[in-house]
């Protein structure tokens, strides 16, 4: 069987290497944030006295242009308790078809908010002004839920980490604001987001009312993601927190590379688009047909070569390398801070050599 390997270690042996394209989710704290947890000042959050994360949420409030801000054990948890906040049970929520509220949150919106989703086919993952105001339901017609929340997501996962630009936000929240129904944005990636069109991340975040950010992907926080939006929207979502178990006591020790991830992190974003670039581009060169790349996402297709996602990714993984299938035939590699180019290069030689091996069976 094909073997690819490179001397890794200091004896010289020739050592399978492990390069993680999984997501961006494999991110480990910087020792700056490590000594951060280690000397954070804490105290109990559910009586709101830790210092670090008053801190936090004071930051990522002003960095999202927001007036408060709530720290939530993850970005599921940020969705879930806004849509619970907006939402009573019985309502509807337009959400794109394919967004990871809908698509990866286990069904939570209809679980523990009880209320029904409406989805609709996004123009690579953004959807359109027009589109959602022919959903939203007449509040006359006793026949229909109401419609009460709409969301969208920026990046967009599915979609191979697509930028929602701020004009394609800005024509579905003014007809949230036309209306009066509220739009939460799922802004896992947001900061990739900013990165990739070289604006402030407020640029786009005034186009929501509510917003969710993880810092555990690109940012690389070990735990945690931020919900943000008015003082009173907060205010109740701390309740809705509460009750989903995420009353935390000493969580300064989460919180202090929260901080270090919004004050230090999102600037070397670009790095990770760079290398995606790099590897969608060797791709192209191997003749695999690629998505359009974006950001730190790149959506690759094995039809080509006659294999399948699954059984393609298990000939990578006996190389070392890892990624995931987003569909029968397509595979999701995810830059992040700890790819090179040198991995790049190994993982594009990796992929060459297999196709050869493939073609030739």
């Amino acid at each position: 069987m094909l073997k690819v390997y490179r001397p890794v270690n200091a004896k010289g042996r020739r050592t399978m290497r492990k390069i993680d394209l999984r997501s961006d989710t494999v991110t480990k704290p910087t020792d700056a944030m490590i000594r951060a947890m280690a000397e954070a000042e804490v105290g109990d959050d559910v009586y709101r006295e830790d210092p670090t994360v008053n801190r936090l949420e004071q930051i990522a409030a002003e960095r999202l242009g927001k007036e408060a801000a709530l720290f939530v054990t993850s970005g599921t948890q940020g969705n879930q308790v806004a849509v619970l906040t907006h939402c009573v049970n019985g309502d509807e929520v337009i959400a794109e078809a394919e967004s990871h509220i809908f698509y990866y949150e286990g069904g939570a919106m209809s679980a523990l908010a009880g209320v029904q989703t409406r989805t609709l086919a996004g123009v690579r993952g953004a959807l359109r002004g027009e589109d959602v105001e022919k959903a939203i339901r007449s509040t006359t017609n006793i026949h229909f839920p109401r419609t009460k929340l709409i969301c969208l997501e920026n990046t967009h996962n599915r979609a191979g980490g697509a930028v929602v630009t701020p004009e394609q936000m800005k024509s579905v929240y003014d007809i949230g604001q036309k209306h009066g129904i509220p739009v939460h944005l799922d802004g896992a990636r947001l900061f990739n987001a900013a990165a990739s069109l070289g604006v402030d991340v407020r640029e786009l975040s005034q186009y929501t009312t509510t917003i969710q950010i993880c810092l555990s992907k690109g940012l690389s926080a070990p735990v945690g993601s931020i919900l943000a939006g008015s003082k009173d929207f907060i205010e109740e979502a701390r309740w809705w927190r509460k009750k989903l178990g995420g009353g935390l006591r000493q969580v300064g020790y989460l919180a202090a590379p929260g901080i270090l991830a919004l004050t230090e992190m999102t600037e070397r974003l670009v790095e990770d688009h760079d290398r995606a670039k790099q590897l969608a581009e060797g791709f192209r060169k191997l003749s695999l047909e690629v998505e359009p790349v974006e950001t730190n996402i790149v959506l690759v297709k094995t039809d080509s070569i006659n294999q399948t996602a699954v059984d393609f990714l298990k000939l990578l993984a006996e190389q070392g390398v890892f990624a995931v299938d987003f569909d029968e035939y397509v595979i999701r590699f995810t830059t992040h801070r700890h790819i090179s180019e040198d991995d790049i290069q190994h993982v594009l030689e990796v992929v060459e050599a297999l196709i050869t091996s493939v073609s030739a069976s």
